[in-house]
């Protein structure tokens, strides 16, 4: 007898039984691949649920794309589906009131059906603001863009750090900060400005637990630009874990990370260079019109990273 069965996250599942599963990890999808995910099941069926499969009207790729980038942020396709289910549900209702629909449903038309949108990729452009780095992080629903902020300040040399971190993320932070007071010159920072300085990292959306290895890069990048005043490459992002001697670490779910980052609309994504393998793997026409930077320590970062 086999059984199958599907989970967003294996680590709850009790050791002794999953030392005896094949385990078969699916990542997310590509926009292009939700596009036709959305044509050949996604719409046809609700349509049927609709009664509206013998009525003639088209939604083009591209307005498809602009659903996907504007109205959901996963890695499946469940809100997708919730989406195009309201769509349908606007037009048996047209069809029930004025017997017609428009054959052509526009992106204009998806602005009144659905609202107003609900991301925004102009989130991402932080160039205005030193301080603020955009980091990648896998979760169990995918990959996801992470903002870490970085403040500092006149007061008691401390460093606080708020938005619900696991001990992992908060020992990257601590990391990052020795890393920076034992390089600080080599970075054009006055050594003695940490023993008058207090310190604050922030992750948003603090109800979200956050942790993980792959956001001491990003710390250490915004707690560099917080100290020099430099600000942060708009639209780049970054994955990895950093040591003490200022080495940049591999880190695992590259392929969801970056699916993450296209989209976000973001365009240069900072990896381990041990991470190049990963980015290999990726079919190319997912990550089309993204540009990689492979490093081997924080200061090829840092020199990519600061403007």
């Amino acid at each position: 007898m086999l059984f199958i069965a599907t989970a967003n996250n294996i680590q709850n599942i009790q050791p002794a039984l999953r030392d005896r599963m094949e385990i078969i990890d699916l990542s997310g999808y590509a926009v292009e691949e939700k596009v036709e995910i959305a044509k050949r099941h996604l719409l046809p069926k609700q349509q049927e649920a609709h009664g509206l499969n013998k009525v003639n009207f088209k939604i083009s790729d591209k307005v498809l794309e602009k659903i996907i980038e504007s109205y959901t942020r996963e890695s499946g396709v469940r809100e997708l589906d919730r989406q195009l289910a309201s769509i349908m549900r606007y037009q048996a209702k047209e069809l029930a009131i004025k017997n017609k629909v428009k054959s052509v449903v526009t992106a204009a038309d998806i602005e009144k059906i659905l609202g107003q949108y609900r991301y925004s990729n102009e989130i991402y452009k932080t160039s205005n603001m030193a301080g603020v780095a955009v980091g990648l992080a896998w979760t169990y629903v995918g990959g996801d863009i992470l903002f870490i902020e970085a403040i500092v300040g006149d007061g008691k040399p401390e460093m606080k750090l708020t938005g619900n971190l696991g001990n992992v993320m908060k020992e990257s932070a601590t990391t990052a900060l020795s890393f920076l007071q034992a390089n600080a010159r080599k970075n054009g920072i006055d050594p003695d400005v940490f023993a008058k300085k207090s310190i604050h990292i922030h992750v948003p959306e603090g109800a979200v637990p956050k942790d993980g290895p792959s956001a001491g890069v990003t710390m250490l990048t915004a707690l560099t630009s917080a100290f020099t005043g430099r600000k942060v490459k708009p639209y780049l992002a970054m994955t990895g874990e950093i040591t003490l001697r200022g080495q940049v670490l591999p880190v695992g779910g590259i392929k969801e990370k970056v699916l993450a980052a296209k989209r976000a609309g973001l365009k240069e994504i900072i990896v381990c260079a041990m991470n190049e393998k990963d980015v290999k793997e990726i079919d190319s026409s997912f990550i089309k019109g993204l540009q990689f930077h492979y490093v081997k320590n924080m200061q090829q970062v840092l020199e990519l990273a600061l403007v």
